[in-house]
């Protein structure tokens, strides 16, 4: 199979791979988007079933203090019956205690049952409104699940369509190429990219010079060295060509700029230590000229 050809296949199997991943992502993060329903309407029923639980035991407790109530009632009206029988002071005695006790029984137990059956009313309320947003919720998740499903059933048909187009496409191309070019595109969604004026149209680096005419010559399939995509070559338009260069001239100029700037400051070394040199061949000539002057003398 010729390169041209194989370029041809790789980049019709770049939009097959590419639409084909995504679709597997967007199928395997569909339940993760009703997952916080599920999590609220678990979070509800967990607490229906706790303020259900809290709802039968206060009841239970409701029906004991109501038995204890007309037992203290029966008691009392036992003992104010009783008083008209009573023969002695002793037995009066025994009855006004009895009818004060059960008195005072009666009253903490009414208190009591009227707390009990008001918080009773009031959790009873509490559950009713909850079973309403349960049901409301239960109504709303079963929509999403069956939008999401039909959704889903799309995905999947498309899905299936694209492995068709994929295993159409891929006898031939060269196995070990292959499995690079799908992780490549799983990466980085593109898994062969042209190469412009020498540059890397997928992470726009400049390429060394023989490489880039290695890739275009196209000769043989070649990765590109910084982000490892499949690389072919592209001519580009006089205008565009043009932009680039003069581009790259700015970025010439400033090398030059820079380069000039370090001329400048050796320049100047050597201007101060040649400025030195001088100095100290004037201070020579002059120490000569004094011992001259004394050797005269």
């Amino acid at each position: 199979m010729e390169t041209n050809e194989i370029f041809d296949r790789l980049k019709s199997l770049q939009v097959i791979l590419g639409r084909k991943y995504e679709l597997e992502s967007k199928i395997e993060e569909a339940p993760k988007q009703l997952s916080s329903q599920d999590e609220l309407l678990s979070r509800m029923k967990k607490e229906f079933i706790e303020k259900n639980k809290t709802y039968d035991e206060i009841k239970e407790k409701v029906s004991v203090l109501k038995a204890d109530l007309d037992e203290a009632i029966k008691t009392r009206e036992e003992g104010e019956k009783a008083m008209d029988n009573i023969t002695t002071h002793r037995e009066y005695e025994t009855l006004d205690k009895q009818i004060a006790d059960a008195t005072e029984k009666e009253s903490v137990l009414r208190k009591e049952l009227q707390k009990e059956e008001k918080s009773l009313a009031e959790l009873n309320e509490t559950m009713k409104a909850t079973e309403t947003m349960i049901s409301s919720q239960e109504a709303d998740l079963n929509a999403s699940k069956e939008a999401l499903e039909g959704q889903l059933s799309t995905y999947r048909a498309e899905l299936e369509q694209l492995k068709s187009q994929e295993a159409e496409t891929v006898p031939g191309l060269d196995q070990e190429i292959l499995f690079k070019f799908q992780r490549i595109i799983q990466r980085n969604s593109e898994g062969i990219v042209a190469v412009r004026n020498g540059v890397c149209s997928g992470c726009h680096m400049i390429l060394p010079a023989q490489f880039a005419n290695e890739v275009r010559e196209g000769d043989s399939i070649l990765f590109c060295p910084y982000c490892s995509r499949i690389l072919y070559y592209e001519e580009v338009e006089d205008g565009a060509q043009e932009s680039y260069f003069n581009d790259a001239g700015s970025l010439a100029d400033l090398d030059e700029d820079f380069a000039d700037d370090e001329y400048d400051e050796d320049d100047e070394d050597l201007y101060d230590e040649s400025e030195s040199a001088d100095e100290m061949s004037e201070d020579r000539d002059d120490e000569d000229l004094e011992e001259s002057d004394d050797s005269d003398n």
